[in-house]
């Protein structure tokens, strides 16, 4: 399973169309204490999220889970590219960092790879 956390509905809304193209099983929440809420937490295999949110941002979503002893891998993207948040998310394992408007093979590519280094099925 996906999880996609947007506080941007459009975003959301794409991201899921495309992820769920690929035959992936997506949910979709609009922050990231939502996400932590939601019964489907561990059954997550990949989390793509929006660096920037209102409460909780996508980098202290990523330091929470870690903190907890959960590690999965993670795909940002944002609006708003600042190297410093690249290298955090970065040196904190991420897989990609996107910048929107972002190309939909890009994150085919990331999705690809974060599932294989999880060891799920690119094709789950």
């Amino acid at each position: 399973m996906i999880s996609i956390i947007d506080d941007d509905e459009s975003v959301r809304a794409a991201t899921q169309n495309l992820v769920r193209s690929l035959g992936h099983v997506v949910h979709t929440f609009a922050s990231a204490e939502e996400f932590l809420r939601s019964p489907h937490l561990n059954d997550t295999s990949c989390v793509i999220t929006d660096v920037r949110m209102t409460a909780m941002s996508g980098l202290d979503l990523q330091a929470h889970l870690l903190a907890d002893g959960r590690s999965f891998p993670f795909i940002f993207i944002t609006a708003f590219c600042v190297e410093s948040d690249r290298a955090q998310a970065m040196k904190a394992g991420a897989i990609c960092f996107l910048s929107k408007p972002f190309d939909g093979e890009a994150l085919i590519k990331c999705l690809d790879t974060a599932l294989t280094r999880n060891g799920a099925s690119a094709s789950q």
